[in-house]
């Protein structure tokens, strides 16, 4: 495959981007693989107005005809994941036996949930309450045009945790995907021509400054979602509080904490992460990346996982035994990079797996033993990397994970059903497993608190978090 769709997708035609052209890397091999011209102003409007334009007949339609509408594109990508699953893993450096499989069923269960749900919305209670003569009932409408930004990490699933919902809701969706990774999404788009009215969804490329400043900002966008850092949260509060206020969905990222008591089945612990740590190269907002081990069991729990990164098999997404490959980007890496740097050099054990026999964007699997007040146990890195450290009372390592200023994807482990119960219910964090981690289910919610943000991908409450109530009373 060498041909990638590179055009904007606005008002059910591609158009030429007319602004910036950004290269799209290929991660594992460090060259480039496209470039994708920008839209430019005017297209951002454009992309706007005809998703507001579009809003006014899709609002309108009935639950089942945009249920049959998800559906259709849930089979359609179905049918296309070998090429979807082929451009996600040359793009993002997912291994390809993930993309094709895992992920891109992810993506259709997500598109087939949500057509499902809009038919189940749950109906609050409608009646009386202020005289036989005054009749009342709430009602869940669309909120509008809805801006929304995906990252790069899970360029297509995350893309749709965004636009299932939405538009099974009855919005209509102006979508920047990264810079990094438009690919996929771009190429779904043609699938969106097949299915929906033009306007319906629209999807615009370049980085955030120029691009998703200017969409987010624009006056018809009732709504914004993001998934991204906490710093580009803030700029979306601060555009949604412009001249028209408007609705926010973030999800801002994690440092989640993985708390393990002396207990613990370490065995099961130190299999499971091996994926909840470095599955897409550790760049997960809900990566298993900071240990806090019992002081009795935390040499022993070392040892297993220094064993486990050395069989750890990175490198090349085509091949059929990986388990993560690169990082996103030269930048990316050389951030990770710095991170272990620092910690080494603050006299941190760090223990790494061996060295890719590959090009691009490569970096071992890691561990570093570090205190608490370590950078690398404190700051978000977003790699292949984990550190571990010690604690001598499960009341001091509930404490340790509460203080981060993040709160979205936690894990404790114990055999004491009671213990773990308690860990978890004391823990602030939007999303906490039980002795496993990382696993998902389309039916349950997935967020944050505190700087990991708010409102719910997947989910009941998704759908509901892109809807509006609203009170009709009869007299």
């Amino acid at each position: 495959m060498t041909a990638f769709e590179t055009r904007l997708f606005i008002d059910g035609d591609f158009v030429a981007g007319e602004g910036a052209i950004e290269t799209v890397f290929e991660p594992a091999l460090g060259t480039r693989l496209a470039e994708v011209a920008s839209a430019s102003p005017d297209q951002i409007d454009r992309a706007i107005r005809a998703a507001h334009r579009a809003f006014a007949a899709w609002s309108k339609t009935t639950p089942r005809e945009r249920s049959a509408a998800l559906l259709a594109i849930a089979d359609r990508i179905e049918a296309s994941a070998e090429t979807l699953g082929t451009i996600e893993s040359r793009n993002a450096g997912k291994p390809l036996r993930y993309a094709r499989g895992g992920e891109i069923g992810n993506v259709v269960d997500v598109f087939r949930f949500f057509a499902t749900a809009v038919r189940n919305m749950p109906a609050p209670a409608a009646g009386n309450y202020r005289s036989s003569k005054r009749m009342s009932l709430v009602r869940r409408d669309p909120i509008g045009v809805i801006a929304q930004i995906a990252p790069w990490n899970y360029p297509l699933l995350m893309a749709a945790w965004k636009i299932a919902p939405a538009i099974a809701a009855g919005n209509t969706v102006v979508i920047k995907p990264s810079e990094l990774t438009p690919l996929s999404l771009l190429a779904l788009a043609r699938i969106f021509a097949e299915v929906l009215p033009p306007g319906v969804i629209n999807i615009i490329c370049g980085n955030g400054p120029d691009v998703g400043q200017k969409l987010i900002s624009h006056d018809l966008v009732r709504m914004i979602s993001l998934t991204g850092d906490v710093r580009t949260g803030r700029a979306v509060l601060q555009a949604a509080a412009g001249p028209m206020i408007k609705r926010t969905h973030l999800e801002l990222g994690g440092k989640a904490p993985v708390i393990v008591a002396a207990d613990a089945d370490l065995d099961k612990l130190v299999e499971t992460l091996r994926e909840a740590s470095f599955y897409n190269a550790g760049q997960d907002c809900t990566a298993a990346c900071r240990i806090f081990a019992d002081k009795t069991i935390v040499q022993s729990l070392t040892d297993r996982l220094e064993t486990m990164l050395g069989s750890l098999v990175y490198g090349r997404p085509e091949r059929n035994d990986v388990e993560f490959g690169p990082v996103i980007s030269a930048r990316h890496h050389e951030r990770v990079a710095g991170f272990v740097d620092r910690a080494k050099s603050s006299g941190a054990d760090v223990m790494q797996g061996r060295a890719a026999e590959a090009d691009g964007f490569f970096f071992a699997p890691t561990l570093v033993a570090a205190p608490i007040e370590a950078e690398i146990v404190q700051k978000e890195v977003f790699g292949p990397v984990v550190s571990i450290t010690p604690f001598d009372t499960l009341q001091t390592a509930v404490d340790w994970a509460n203080a981060s200023e993040y709160g979205l994807g936690s894990s404790v482990w114990s055999r004491n059903a009671d213990e773990a119960l308690a860990l978890a219910d004391a823990l602030e964090y939007g999303v906490t497993w039980i002795n496993t981690h990382g696993f998902m289910a389309t039916e349950m919610p997935h967020g944050g608190m505190k700087n990991s943000g708010y409102g719910s991908d997947l989910s009941m409450q998704s759908l509901l978090d892109y809807t509006q109530i609203r009170h009709l009373m009869f007299g």
